[in-house]
């Protein structure tokens, strides 16, 4: 990874709590420069619902993605988080990952997204499947490339199905991956929602 690197200092109390739930790039470094190749550098930090808006974001953040927060990967301290991207001073965009409860272990699923919360890569960092080469292909990512937050409105994680018509049911499970292929979707739109409530709501105040 080219250009300089900013960092986010963490007090010693709260580092613990974060390698314990927290979703990290294996080698964000590598990463970076693979999902945004004219970044010169990168800034982390680290976002809570608790502390962002407490309860009334967290049942707002339920609203929004149609199902409730539940597990160890969803309660209200778990932290999030988010690469901030820069080519020199000017922004890039962000790369953000959710743990998912998958079929048999968590899912680790990145988003890496334009400044205007558009998806411009989708990357499976873990991932216990039979079906793990398939939903890591080439060709399942691109299917998210372009799309954003809106276009996951008609998504029902409880149900598993999108409204016809609209961009979320144009999205297909590789054949031998229907059981996660519900999983990647939810973290898909979770994601999208935690990013626009910590993220991107934030900057327009």
């Amino acid at each position: 990874m080219k250009g300089i690197f900013f960092s986010l200092l963490l007090s010693a109390w709260a580092a613990p709590a974060f390698a314990a739930v927290g979703c990290d790039l294996n080698d964000p470094d590598r990463d970076v420069e693979r999902l945004f190749p004219s970044s010169t550098g990168y800034k982390v930090r680290y976002l809570t619902v608790k502390g962002a808006g407490g309860e009334a974001m967290l049942a707002r953040i339920e609203k929004r993605l149609g199902d409730k927060f539940k597990g160890l990967y969803e309660t209200i301290d778990v932290p999030y988080t988010v690469y901030d991207i820069y080519r020199g001073t000017e922004p890039l965009g962000h790369i953000h990952g959710v743990n998912q409860k998958g079929q048999f272990g968590g899912i680790q699923v990145f988003l890496a997204l334009d400044k205007s919360g558009t998806i411009r890569s989708f990357y499976i960092q873990k991932l216990t499947s039979r079906a793990a080469k398939d939903l890591r292909s080439k060709e399942f990512g691109a299917q998210f490339e372009g799309l954003a937050l809106p276009d996951f409105s008609g998504y029902d994680p409880v149900k598993a199905s999108a409204k016809p018509g609209t961009p979320a049911a144009s999205l297909k499970a590789p054949e031998r991956a229907a059981a996660d292929f519900p999983n990647v979707m939810r973290a898909v739109k979770k994601n999208l929602i935690l990013m626009d409530e910590l993220v991107f709501t934030e900057k327009k105040k």
